[in-house]
């Protein structure tokens, strides 16, 4: 259920949105790239489990989370080159598998209101993510793009203030939506409201544990904690 905050806070005047896992589904080929760049450098290859628990991070740093040793960051740029190889040989060869979750256009379509600004705030580097919106035809509805190559990894809440100032909204009436703990740290610490989604990489009970207002477990769900219609979800 939504806190107990007073009204006006909870009116919505900017909804950022988190990327991988949250409206896209593109656990396939992170993994993919991942295991080929740690084998490329004759490293351990990660399990599944420990390279969907990295998504959120900007590539570096979810990279070094998976190393050895997480301290060596010269390592993890050369792994980061590597991983990015594969991802744009992916991409050019059209099997490029990034489908967008259950009910992902019309939500977003549904927020899309002249007193509403969305937004994205996520680990990918602008390359990526500006591909991903254009080949599902989204980027049209986002007025503030926020990504690894802006400012520090989340949960660093420079990126959402970022955000903030430029479309001219105060924290209190921003929500950060997404999957991970990174997401919910990100909104807590720039004094925004954080909403988690089930459907994810990390469990309800630690996006509860490090911010999130609620978990949500459908866009329906959450168009409903946003006060919006759900009739087209």
């Amino acid at each position: 259920m939504p806190d107990d905050r007073n009204a006006s806070a909870m009116i919505p005047r900017l909804i950022v949105f988190d990327f991988d896992g949250t409206l896209v589904d593109s656990q396939k080929v992170i993994i993919e790239c991942m295991s080929g760049a740690f084998d490329h450098h004759d490293l351990p290859v990660p399990t599944a489990n420990a390279i969907r628990r990295s998504v959120g991070l900007a590539l570096e740093y979810a990279i070094a989370s998976l190393l050895p040793d997480p301290k060596d960051m010269e390592l993890a740029t050369q792994v980061a080159g590597a991983y990015r190889e594969r991802a744009y040989a992916i991409r050019e060869s059209g099997s490029y598998e990034e489908p967008l979750f259950e009910g992902v256009r019309e939500t977003i379509a549904a927020l899309d209101l002249p007193e509403i600004w969305l937004g994205i705030a996520t680990g990918k580097n602008r390359r990526g993510l500006l591909h991903s919106l254009e080949r599902h035809g989204l980027h049209h509805h986002f007025a503030t793009l926020k990504t690894a190559d802006d400012g520090p990894s989340k949960p660093h809440p420079e990126i959402l203030q970022q955000a903030m100032n430029e479309t001219g909204v105060a924290p209190e009436h921003t929500v950060m939506i997404g999957d991970t703990t990174y997401d919910m740290l990100l909104a807590k610490n720039a004094g925004a409201r954080g909403i988690g989604v089930s459907w994810g990489y990390h469990g309800d009970a630690e996006l509860l544990a490090n911010g999130a207002s609620q978990v949500v477990e459908s866009f329906g769900e959450l168009l409903d904690s946003l006060s919006v219609g759900t009739s087209a979800v």
